[in-house]
């Protein structure tokens, strides 16, 4: 980041940048609001314990930047936001700090809306939503969608498919080695749709009951040491674990030839998507890749409310908006990231300019 938070905001055109304390209760957490051009912004509650203050920031900004690209490129109408907590979710979950902030939350009227995140579930969710409307990740029983996670997984799933047919010539993943490493709620989904879709999978966690598992259940092959998993050679890798696994060390050692996972962030700096379409390493942005979660989630705000068969069919489509980020990509002679970054730039900016004639008519008019 930047020596100064707002320099930062200026170069990335934010918005606000809220900062919550409550010392009753310890909480300590960073609201970052990106953009409201195609709705309130919206974005997951991420739990995580941060070396320093200015780590949570960046990460709140950076992820709610993501958020933006992700609503856009996907074509829901929200905006991008992000809130994450300084503490530590294995002992500093309770009922006290979510309702606090919650209440943070409520203030703000609707400008934001959170959900569910790394370090956090649906039981904070329900703390949150006792003090405030603004949750949109609840149970079925609270009126929403339910766990998420499968709907994400098939998003990745359909996003790697059509980078396989960029990369092979065919979306099949029949026979395809895909090495998986995370192995969460999201990594454990998609483990399960690779191999019935015929995938050789190679799973790897620091957890290694979370291996055992998909071991057991999916006979994947376990993979000792996850943080080696980026430079396997396979033809698929698929980051679902924390960011940034795409860097200095690891591109210029990959011997895959596609990149398609749920992690978020996972370029550590736009070098590196310049990097993988430099070696012909075809690179799912992460942001489109992994918008089924959100996508699903967010199908009760349409109209009828929730209605899971037109959500997944809406997660399915993940697929098409990434083979038009590759045509972009191709027609332009640019690495993908920055293809998916214009399509969804090019949405956001189609929808500003028809909010601002509307503005104008209505002055015309008065």
């Amino acid at each position: 980041m930047e020596s100064s938070v707002l320099a930062y905001m200026e170069r990335y055109d934010y918005e606000n940048v809220f900062l919550c304390q409550d010392r009753s209760v310890g909480l300590k957490a960073v609201i970052a609001i990106h953009d409201t051009t195609l709705g309130p912004a919206t974005g997951g509650c991420r739990m995580w314990t941060y070396a320093r203050e200015g780590d949570a920031i960046e990460d709140a900004m950076r992820l709610a930047r993501g958020m933006t690209y992700k609503y856009a490129a996907a074509g829901v109408n929200l905006g991008g936001g992000k809130v994450v907590i300084m503490g530590d979710p294995r002992k500093d979950r309770t009922e006290a700090l979510f309702r606090s902030l919650g209440r943070f939350i409520h203030r703000l009227g609707g400008l934001y809306i959170t959900g569910e995140d790394v370090g956090t579930t649906l039981r904070e969710m329900e703390w949150m939503r006792m003090e405030t409307p603004y949750v949109i990740t609840l149970p079925a029983a609270w009126g929403g969608a339910g766990p998420i996670s499968g709907a994400t997984a098939l998003g990745v799933v359909e996003a790697m498919e059509a980078a396989c047919e960029e990369a092979f010539g065919t979306p099949d993943l029949k026979g395809r080695s895909v090495a998986v490493q995370g192995l969460g709620a999201v990594g454990y989904e998609a483990v399960r749709i690779l191999t019935e879709r015929g995938a050789k999978v190679y799973a790897g966690d620091i957890d290694a009951e979370k291996v055992r598992r998909v071991v057991d259940e999916f006979r994947a092959e376990p993979v000792a040491d996850p943080n080696a998993m980026a430079t396997m050679d396979v033809d698929v890798y698929c980051p679902c674990a924390l960011g940034a696994t795409l860097n200095d060390d690891t591109v210029p050692n990959l011997r895959c030839q596609v990149v398609a996972g749920s992690a978020n962030n996972q370029l550590q700096a736009e070098r590196h998507g310049d990097l993988l379409h430099e070696r012909g390493i075809w690179y799912a942005p992460d942001y489109v890749a992994n918008a089924g979660g959100t996508i699903f989630d967010t199908d009760r705000l349409l109209p009828g409310g929730m209605q899971p068969e037109r959500a997944m069919e809406n997660v399915r489509r993940i697929g098409e908006t990434m083979r038009r980020v590759f045509a972009i990509a191709k027609s332009e002679g640019i690495p993908t990231y920055l293809a998916a970054d214009r399509y969804a730039e090019h949405r956001i900016a189609e929808v500003a300019k028809s909010q601002a004639l509307r503005r104008a008519s209505d002055v015309r008019m008065d």
